[in-house]
């Protein structure tokens, strides 16, 4: 898909649905933290302004997870609602197999999963999606509201005045930019860290990530590969499938679209890797690694489908492992941090674009529940709300990534839910609008009467129920998975 560039952009108006509140907002980055709080804070009635570093938006990209905690925004959206709705995934399969090609669970409707698994069909924890299509869907609402967006505006320091009561940013070339609000949405690395608290250092994992999506017309290069990987129940089905591949020490998934096919493989670092989606590899620098004899030997037929994939297709993602960002706030409360800029999830998470959307949505209800003069407080408000249950949800991320890569196949044999990553109830049954809408007053209240955020107990929890709050650091994962120990989630029911 073509990237998005400025003159694609500030074309439209769309009238807001709160009364204006007078507060600025400079929002920096246009990832799906940054996209969403502009459009939130604009319907809040916020005057908003996006800066983006490159020349056009990345509309890039192959699958990801939303869950249903993120979802409930578009309702506020009829146009974004209707075409979610039309490009989402409907009827999926879901199937399990060994790295060998062994069949383990067979395609499998993912309303029936979700039914043995006790939960509701008709309200699924959430959905597969594509990353093009759901990006170009936001950006064009940004579009449609009339939201001005700075391309080429790369920036390099955060500041804030306390006697202006401003936040603002410095780019590449000397521009400055100031607003009542800054919202550092610019990912992993964000140069708002220093203005925080400082930069959280990235641990290597030793592991990273192929993936790729290419036209689903390229496996009729292999008649063998098409028929393995085709729609559930055949060739000419229409129900999309995603396969899980479980490998010891490694797994890997596919998405069979009716136009798309996307593979993706969890491997050892192999030197290529970065922490970036513009960094490709070649077909055959793949196939030589999966012919490593010291690695376990995936099915012939996934290196055929390897084969298919176009030239400068495959992306080397480097996989690293970070803390949780001990401070989202400047010291005056003028800079926050959302998204990957505040907190980075693994991919086996399945849950960094749904954290980074909550995010927005929180923060966008805390300003227009707070009102100009109130900006600092409102903001700390929402720190308040998030920062307890994103640090669960990073923490759950590892313990997914250790059930994928660390499969026990005499348990999925009894129960098959054993191969599937935790989705518990608290995470996708969050409204994180409506949490903020509630309890606002209330944790306002505690942060005047001095109560710590985690021992706040008038505000009920959007986490584990029953856990206490404990600080955690990569290090003691490390070492548990050096031990051989799972991952110590803690106290509290994280089912």
């Amino acid at each position: 898909m073509a990237p998005i560039a400025e003159a694609d952009l500030n074309m439209g108006t769309t009238s807001r649905e709160y009364p204006s509140t007078g507060v600025d907002v400079l929002v920096v980055g246009t990832g799906l933290a940054g996209l969403t709080a502009a459009l939130e804070c604009h319907r809040k009635g916020m005057n908003v302004r996006v800066l983006e570093r490159n020349a056009t938006i990345n509309t890039a990209g192959d699958m990801f997870f939303m869950g249903l905690s993120s979802t409930g925004l578009f309702k506020h959206w009829p146009e974004m609602q209707k075409e979610f709705n039309a490009i989402g995934l409907h009827d999926v399969y879901i199937e399990t197999r060994k790295h060998s090609g062994e069949v383990m669970v067979k395609p499998m409707r993912v309303a029936d999963r979700l039914h043995a698994q006790g939960l509701d069909p008709s309200r699924p924890p959430g959905t597969f999606q594509m990353r093009p299509l759901i990006y170009k869907m936001f950006v064009k609402q940004v579009e449609r509201a009339g939201i001005p967006v700075h391309f080429d505006q790369y920036v390099v320091d955060y500041f804030e005045n306390s006697e202006t009561g401003k936040g603002g940013v410095v780019t590449k070339e000397g521009k400055t930019y100031e607003a009542d609000l800054v919202i550092a949405a610019d990912g992993v690395g964000s140069k708002s860290q220093k203005l925080v608290g400082g930069q959280v250092r990235a641990v290597q994992s030793g592991r990273a990530m192929w993936r790729a999506a290419f036209p689903i017309e390229n496996l009729d290069k292999n008649p063998e590969v098409k028929q393995t990987f085709s729609m559930a129940n055949g060739v000419n089905c229409k129900h999309p499938v995603v396969r899980t591949f479980l490998a010891p020490g490694g797994y890997a998934l596919t998405l069979t679209r009716p136009d798309l096919m996307i593979w993706i493989i969890n491997h050892d670092v192999t030197g290529t890797e970065e922490e970036s989606w513009n960094n490709t590899i070649e077909v055959q620098e793949v196939l030589d690694n999966l012919d490593n004899p010291k690695i376990p030997q995936w099915a012939p037929i996934f290196k055929e489908l390897v084969k298919c994939t176009p030239p400068k297709t495959i992306i080397n993602f480097n996989l690293l492992w970070r803390d949780p960002q001990p401070s989202w706030l400047s010291p005056g409360a003028h800079v926050v941090q959302i998204g990957d800029a505040a907190h980075s999830f693994l991919p086996a998470s399945g849950n960094g674009a749904t954290q980074a959307i909550e995010d927005a949505i929180s923060l966008a209800t805390c300003l227009q529940k707070g009102g100009k003069e109130n900006i600092s407080q409102s903001i700390r408000a929402h720190v308040r709300f998030r920062f307890i249950r994103t640090a669960c949800a990073q923490k759950l991320g590892f313990s997914s990534a250790e059930l994928l890569q660390e499969t026990d196949w005499d348990k999925v044999k009894i129960d098959p839910k054993k191969s599937v990553p935790k989705m518990p109830k608290w995470i996708w049954s969050h409204d994180p609008e409506a949490y903020a809408e509630q309890y606002y007053d209330s944790a306002v209240e505690s942060m005047k009467k001095g109560i710590r955020f985690d021992e706040d107990e008038s505000v009920p929890p959007n986490f584990p129920p029953g856990y206490k709050y404990e600080p955690w650091t990569i290090e003691q994962i490390i070492e548990d998975k050096k031990a051989g120990r799972e991952t110590n989630l803690g106290s509290g029911n994280w089912d």
